[in-house]
């Protein structure tokens, strides 16, 4: 009588404990149904149409979040290199006085310039606080077509021009298109914010700041928040998207005019190291 025992042990598929490999069916298997099959179809239809919207759409954010900031980067530093402007004057070099000449600030009546076209460029902006950030264009309007998306910060046109009685109010993205106005949170009461024109530097210090609903156009008055007053001082506001990637809010930021100083007669030291 044979051993089931030896049987098992001599089976050609391997050890006992494994288990016994069966024969598959002679039977043709059936295939799908038409139904099912246009099913498996529509699916893989539906897929391909996700990955490619997937592709295009992190393409579409590589180009908005990214591509725009190096493209922006480069016009506005183009725009600040085209204005040719008069460059501020040095001291003759000797042993007892080096580096740029420092403007003697000046609290008197200011020069202040009429309004120019639209999308003209008639000042640059530049603050100390974002070390690392260019110089960057301000040009008159503030739409995004023809001012925000090409040529970098605008000015509110009818608000006051640079050393102007009134609110000389400026507006910028704060990401996308080389973000001028990315870092205003990073602004602290006492830090200047120094305006450029041809001729003539502006120094205003930050007084505030705030975040509104975009309807709180009063920001941008000729005094900010009371838009019946009567001004009689120099503001200077920056108004941007809040929060980040968002236009829900506006961060707002206000300054009041500290001096002036003329170009040939030197530099702000504002914007020297040893600020």
């Amino acid at each position: 009588m044979t051993d089931p025992a030896a049987t098992a042990t001599a089976t050609p598929d391997g050890p006992a404990d494994q288990p016994v490999r069966t024969r598959r069916s002679s039977r043709p298997r059936r295939g799908a149904s038409p139904a099912r099959q246009r099913a498996y179809a529509a699916v893989g239809v539906v897929g391909e149409v996700l990955i490619t919207l997937g592709v295009l759409l992190f393409a579409f954010l590589a180009w908005q979040l990214w591509w725009t900031d190096v493209e922006g980067n480069r016009a506005q530093a183009e725009i600040v290199r085209d204005l040719d402007w008069q460059v501020a004057p040095t001291p003759e070099p000797s042993a007892t006085e080096t580096g740029p000449l420092v403007a003697e600030p000046r609290r008197d009546e200011p020069p202040v310039m009429a309004e120019p076209s639209h999308a003209t460029t008639f000042a640059t902006i530049q603050v100390p606080r974002w070390a690392g950030e260019p110089e960057r264009p301000v040009s008159q309007g503030t739409d995004r077509a023809t001012v925000l998306d090409v040529l970098g910060v605008g000015h509110y046109e009818g608000t006051a021009m640079p050393g102007g009685v009134g609110n000389f109010a400026l507006a910028g993205h704060r990401t996308t298109y080389a973000k001028p106005f990315n870092r205003v949170a990073e602004l602290q009461v006492g830090d200047p914010i120094v305006v450029r024109t041809s001729d003539t530097w502006y120094v205003y210090r930050v007084t505030s700041t705030e975040i509104v609903m975009p309807s709180q156009v009063d920001v941008i008055a000729p005094v900010p928040g009371d838009p019946g007053a009567t001004p009689t001082e120099r503001f200077i506001t920056l108004t941007t998207c809040h929060p980040m990637f968002s236009a829900r809010e506006r961060f707002i930021v206000h300054g009041t005019f500290d001096y002036w100083a003329p170009v040939t007669d030197g530099t702000p030291a504002e914007l020297l190291p040893a600020a």
